[in-house]
């Protein structure tokens, strides 16, 4: 237990000295979630090779089939150049037991291009990276997640719906910046709903609020149970006496406390369905406090695509939901991606 908080501790510092901020006239390409991992061959295809792809291809927390984190190009050391090396997320395995005697992983922004984020696993040989990978479990795709949430969250900075953002400003006293696809919208009593109401990928974002009562408040149950009741109440199905509901009788939502600008925000992630109906899916929420007007609010994004990958989507939500602010917030996003430099 005290190795994972020290390496949490690490993962929160930036790591300033390597990062190059400077513009270098060439922007990152590739798209989300796609990694570039380059190293020795014939690690690769051994036992090193697996424990980076098991690292990188973890299944996406909160999903209803299981669905890998990043999708992975690998590269000989000899073949990576070109326009390998301008693409967003890259992994270098450098096994050196001449310069090593144990793992680090360091982070360098921008080394290639803008917008992109390169980490470095040293090694002194193969058996000791696995060794680290299994005592750090997901160690480097919560990192690219994280900077990939970084990324989302830039993109939402200029390109986000001005009418969402005035809606819900006036009726429930709250900013958020969602796609500016989510065109569609209604409001309710303390509550507010958006869709892109899309074919394929459809994504909805709803934000509620309701008075604060105590610490029991932020608890999985809690959250729960005050999700179905609102849901049930404003989220109606299609088919009389049909209304959405949290999926409890296979697997219970994952609940997480978070901090975001020094303030607790309350991550309940789990799956949905629509009582009396069979549509479902994957959902994701944050509950912050507003202690200005002592109440809970709470931002979620939800996602219907049947017989397609939903990670992309439920992410692409996802980053909205941490531009939430509540009175008292100010106007600074909060900053959710790290860079390591270092872990011994």
């Amino acid at each position: 237990m005290k190795t994972q908080i020290n390496l949490l501790a690490m993962l929160m510092l930036l790591f300033l000295a390597a990062c190059n901020n400077t513009p270098l006239g060439k922007r990152a390409t590739g798209l989300a979630y796609e990694v570039v991992v380059t190293m020795d061959a014939g690690a690769w295809e051994g036992e090193a090779g697996q424990a980076v792809k098991n690292d990188l291809l973890a299944p996406v927390p909160g999903l209803p089939q299981a669905e890998p984190s990043m999708r992975i190009t690998f590269a000989r050391p000899s073949d990576f150049n070109g326009l390998l090396t301008y693409v967003k997320n890259i992994v270098i395995v450098d096994i050196n037991s001449a310069r090593y005697t144990k793992v680090s992983i360091s982070g360098e922004r921008n080394r290639w291009a803008d917008g992109q984020l390169v980490l470095t696993l040293h090694t002194p040989d193969a058996n000791t990276l696995v060794q680290y990978l299994n005592e750090h479990p997901r160690v480097m795709v919560d990192l690219f997640t994280r900077e990939e949430m970084s990324r989302g969250m830039k993109l939402l900075e200029t390109d986000y719906s001005r009418d969402v953002f005035r809606q819900l400003s006036e009726q429930l006293n709250v900013t958020l910046r969602v796609p500016g696809t989510m065109s569609f919208s209604k409001s309710g009593q303390d509550f507010f709903w958006c869709s892109n109401n899309a074919g394929t990928g459809r994504t909805d974002v709803v934000v509620y609020a309701f008075p604060y009562r105590d610490a029991d408040t932020f608890t999985r149950d809690y959250l729960v149970a005050k999700r179905d009741s609102v849901m049930k109440a404003n989220m109606p199905g299609a088919f009389p006496d049909s209304y959405m509901a949290t999926e409890t009788r296979y697997v219970l939502p994952e609940y997480k406390a978070i901090t975001l600008n020094d303030r607790y925000c309350g991550v309940l992630r789990g799956l949905w369905r629509m009582q009396g109906d069979m549509m479902g899916g994957p959902f994701v929420s944050h509950a912050r406090l507003d202690e200005e007007n002592n109440r809970v609010v709470v931002a979620e994004v939800f996602v219907y695509a049947p017989e397609t990958d939903k990670r992309n989507y439920i992410r692409r939500g996802e980053c909205s939901l941490y531009t939430l602010q509540v009175p008292g917030d100010g106007t600074r996003l909060p900053e959710i991606s790290v860079v390591p430099g270092g872990e011994e």
